[in-house]
């Protein structure tokens, strides 16, 4: 057969990349349903004092006061529906309006799935009004005003039941839905604490895995010659920093140029940049590009005085709610960006300041909502660049 004449072999037209992973609205979401809106929307109101600050919280629901909910643009609200201005009427394809206490952005566009998370992208959990939107995970509330048959399709993995007054059992059409599971927890609707409770712990069970990343990938002219390879202890800076990630994290990267990945040590994994000529940012965006969905605790190789106490510091006061934990450098009070851990939603972030022309990590985390720790021992996180710096390095190390 003339081979001109075979199908050609299926291919793909879109690069195998990995995905965050998210839901329809962010990567921690709850859909509350099961009670009228009324209802869903002050029991959030209860929530927040117990929420908030440690975790941000976003809330979406429809506006009810504007016709047909379902049909209606999505509003994010604080605790009740409110009209929002007529954009369109002005003439106008969008609104920024400086609410003095607050921002507010009116779009006439509808939100599709893609831009829902980009929007929400720095919340730490958002909850859903699951009378009009679906989440990937939800709470249900048990009350005889709002039956359950109709909308059984959206329990799809229900974390938490809560029993309106007068109710003190399940009905049966919910209790044979989740009879192929374990029942989740059940609580009164009036405990907003221990809901505020079971929602902290579950976000806290959510938390990315911590991997660990060297960023070894520089052309150290400054120094003249590698820095990842130089001694100032038994290991190269490569293979030292690797260790101490490795007492924190379950795998450990070296951020390297595809040029450098088979001069690495044995027993080290090398990243190659994917993001070429972009300094540290490019070692960061190539490890979010290789996991999306991991923390990456980032330490630069040229950092031979830190030790397992500042690491332990910095892991121990990790707050997976913000951006990245970051350490205040003391010698400019600005956060240092190459010992952090950067949490997933800092991906889009990164990415974001990118395509404004920014390559410094640096001025994305001053730019971002992230927590700002004084370091254990700041003589720690003196870096060394120049040959007279390691000279003075290896007096104080090596002796």
């Amino acid at each position: 057969m003339d081979s001109s004449s075979t199908p050609a072999a299926k291919r793909s037209k879109h690069a195998a990349l990995a995905r965050p992973d998210l839901g329809e609205f962010g990567r921690h979401e709850l859909a509350i349903l099961g009670a009228p809106c009324g209802d869903i929307q002050a029991l959030v109101a209860h929530l927040l004092p117990h929420l908030a600050p440690a975790l941000r919280v976003a809330y979406v629901d429809a506006d009810h006061a504007a016709g047909d909910a379902a049909s209606e643009a999505q509003d994010l609200l604080a605790t009740e529906p409110r009209p929002a201005p007529q954009v369109a009427e002005k003439g106008l394809s969008a609104e920024l309006v400086d609410k003095i206490t607050h921002r507010q952005l009116n779009l006439v566009r509808a939100l599709d799935k893609f831009s829902q998370p980009e929007l929400l992208a720095h919340e730490s959990v958002v909850l859903v009004n699951g009378n009009h939107f679906r989440a990937r995970q939800q709470v249900v509330i048990v009350d005889p005003r709002k039956p359950l048959d109709k909308k059984l399709d959206r329990l799809t993995d229900v974390r938490l039941i809560l029993l309106a007054d007068g109710q003190t059992e399940l009905p049966a059409v919910l209790a044979q839905h989740l009879s192929t599971a374990p029942l989740p927890p059940v609580l009164r609707l009036t405990d907003p604490a221990g809901i505020a409770a079971f929602i902290r712990q579950w976000y806290l069970l959510a938390a990315p895995v911590l991997r660990g990343l060297v960023l070894a990938g520089g052309r150290s002219e400054r120094m003249q010659t590698d820095k990842g390879a130089l001694h100032y202890h038994t290991l190269d800076q490569r293979q030292h920093t690797a260790a101490l990630l490795g007492e924190f994290c379950p795998d450990v990267r070296v951020s390297v140029r595809p040029d450098q990945a088979a001069a690495l040590p044995a027993g080290l994994k090398p990243l190659p940049d994917t993001f070429l000529n972009l300094g540290p940012l490019g070692g960061l965006l190539s490890a979010f590009q290789a996991d999306p969905n991991a923390a990456w605790l980032v330490l630069a190789c040229d950092l031979p005085f830190l030790t397992r106490t500042t690491l332990d510091f910095l892991v121990t006061n990790r707050q997976a709610s913000r951006a990245a934990t970051a350490l205040r450098s003391p010698w400019n009070d600005f956060p240092e960006p190459l010992v952090t851990i950067w949490e997933p939603r800092s991906y889009g972030q990164l990415l974001r300041f990118l395509s404004l022309g920014y390559s410094c990590p640096r001025k994305a985390l001053i730019n971002s909502d992230i927590e700002l720790l004084a370091p254990p021992v700041p003589e720690e996180l003196r870096n060394v660049n120049t040959p007279e710096e390691r000279a003075a390095a290896e007096r104080e190390l090596i002796g």
